[in-house]
């Protein structure tokens, strides 16, 4: 009799339809509602993605997934409530969470504490803490999506139980060690970092949109044309690169998709149709290595009079010795066309900040010229080495893109139907922070432009760390590395912007708060308490109106 692995997890939601997916140990038929779906396999795993369609308006709906006909979630023996799917309610606020950067450990200690306590501490998961107090919160005054930017698992920091496995069927003295091998490994992981009874629930209830970033496949992935080259040379780089793309797409990308983009994907309809879609998904993972065709992974969200855009800004760049961009020409031409709509709020996602502090983005821009050429040879060769080294992979170090992007947000933000507001949501650089964004005099802006960042849900810096990114983030800082760049002949951005919150160096959560035209930012953070069950709870940070 087939048994559930892992899931549900509530992925799309909208007015009347949803989507929840599962990994299931046979091939069977998933019922949820009333819909089935037939599972599919890859590499000998299981899924399927339920469709579901017919909820009434403003509807909360508890819910059970079948198995054959027999249920087999939630479990009996689970004290927690039974998972729910809220459809959209268009007149009442709109709550985006959003964050990134989450090591899978045990939410016991030492792996609770600091970094500084005990050097296999991250700190208390903000996701977890998160779900404790839903579950407290008898208002149910609950997200109405997860937005995770990134690096829901880490291939090159592996959890304890993910290691185990992996030291007990290879010999981690060859390389890759002790990182995530291929798509099996890959498997394990994903398993480990979402079957948390807490993080488990909060998965069936919420509905959930995801990023890749590089710690989902490697750190630096594609932080330059001679990092891909590089890794391209090593003999357990492609088992790797095409199991880390083929699970992100079974395990996160198709849940983004609505069911009518389901419907029209060709290469979901292979994969359903095959005895076992391995071959179709690797052949299409390892296209997708190599030619980098813009849209593949982007996507959207219509959330009544708020869209929100998806944009992967880390499989499609452009890396040409001439030519850098963080996304190409195709998803460029896709992400402006998206911009296009009458709403109220634009939302989009990014894994990687487009406006990082002042400082740090003229050091980028100035490292970018540097590996191009500007002070030489030898210079660029050691340019190549401090990007790979301090992680310059950001906007900033892809300068057409970002002059790109300023200039869709001040002519987006200019139209006679602006959004009331513009807000990038981002992670990555385990910080957080809310940056506001100034235009030229006479722009005729008219919406609040923000940049919203969240990072880390679960692996924070420690005391050192946070001291050498305060003072890399600081006005000296700032002036010195602008000297730079404009000795290297790069000219000042187009736009400029200033942090009006932050930083701050938490494990915590983001929201954004949608109400008609007005929009507020929030931060959350986790704090220590023992007087509370599980030992931690959240703190606000601040809370400001956008517009």
């Amino acid at each position: 009799m087939a048994e559930l692995l892992l899931g549900p997890m509530l992925r799309h939601v909208g007015e009347r339809d949803a989507t929840v997916w599962v990994e299931t140990d046979s091939a069977c038929e998933v019922e949820v509602l009333g819909s089935t779906q037939r599972t599919f396999c890859v590499a000998g795993h299981h899924y399927a993605l339920v469709c579901i369609d017919g909820l009434g308006p403003k509807t909360r709906t508890a819910y059970d997934v079948k198995l054959d006909g027999e249920v087999r979630w939630p479990d009996a023996d689970s004290d927690l409530p039974p998972p729910v799917i809220n459809a959209i309610d268009l007149e009442r606020p709109l709550r985006i969470l959003y964050g990134s950067c989450r090591v899978s450990l045990p939410h016991e200690p030492p792996y609770t504490l600091d970094k500084d306590d005990d050097k296999r501490g991250r700190g208390h998961d903000a996701l977890w803490v998160l779900a404790q107090e839903m579950l407290a919160d008898a208002d149910h005054h609950w997200p109405d999506l997860l937005m995770l930017l990134g690096d829901q698992v880490y291939a090159d920091e592996v959890s304890p139980g993910t290691l185990e496995r992996i030291r007990s069927t290879r010999d981690t003295s060859k390389p890759p060690g002790e990182e995530v091998a291929n798509f099996e490994e890959y498997t394990w992981l994903y398993r480990e970092s979402w079957s948390d009874p807490l993080i488990r629930w909060l998965f069936s209830t919420v509905p959930s949109a995801m990023v890749i970033d590089d710690h989902d496949m490697h750190d630096d992935w594609n932080i330059s044309r001679s990092w891909v080259e590089d890794a391209r040379r090593l003999d357990w780089w492609e088992d790797r690169v095409l199991g880390g793309l083929a699970s992100y797409w079974v395990y996160q990308h198709l849940g983004n998709l609505s069911p009518r983009s389901l419907a029209e994907n060709e290469l979901y309809r292979r994969v359903r149709e095959a005895d076992d879609g391995w071959e179709d998904l690797r052949q299409f993972a390892a296209h997708d290595d190599r030619r980098h065709e813009g849209v593949r992974w982007s996507y959207c969200r219509e959330l009544g009079r708020t869209k929100l855009i998806v944009v992967d800004d880390r499989t499609g760049r452009v890396l040409g010795e001439d030519e850098r961009k963080i996304v190409d020409d195709e998803e460029w031409e896709w992400i402006v066309g998206e911009m296009q709509d009458d709403v109220d709020h634009l939302v989009l996602g990014v894994s990687d900040p487009a406006l990082l502090a002042p400082g740090l983005h003229h050091l980028e821009a100035w490292n970018e010229a540097v590996c191009a050429g500007a002070w030489g040879g030898l210079a660029a060769k050691a340019g190549e080495r401090m990007r790979r080294a301090a992680d310059f992979d950001h906007w900033g170090a892809f300068g057409e893109s970002f002059n790109r992007l300023a200039e869709l947000l001040r002519e987006v933000g200019s139209r006679e139907k602006a959004p009331a507001s513009i807000t990038l949501l981002s992670g990555d650089v385990h910080h957080a922070y809310l940056a506001e964004v100034g235009f030229a005099r006479g722009s005729g802006v008219r919406s609040t432009v923000t940049q919203a960042v969240c990072s880390p849900f679960r692996n924070a810096l420690d005391s050192r760390e946070r001291l050498a990114m305060r003072a890399m983030i600081s006005k000296p800082a700032a002036a010195l590395t602008r000297a730079l760049a404009r000795a290297a002949g790069v000219p000042d951005p187009p736009i400029r912007w200033r942090f009006v919150q932050g930083p701050y160096f938490d494990n915590q959560t983001g929201t954004l708060v949608l109400d008609g035209r007005e929009a507020t930012a929030v931060l959350d953070k986790t704090v220590h308490d023992d007087s509370v069950e599980g030992g931690a709870r959240l703190e606000r940070v601040y809370e400001r109106r956008l517009a």
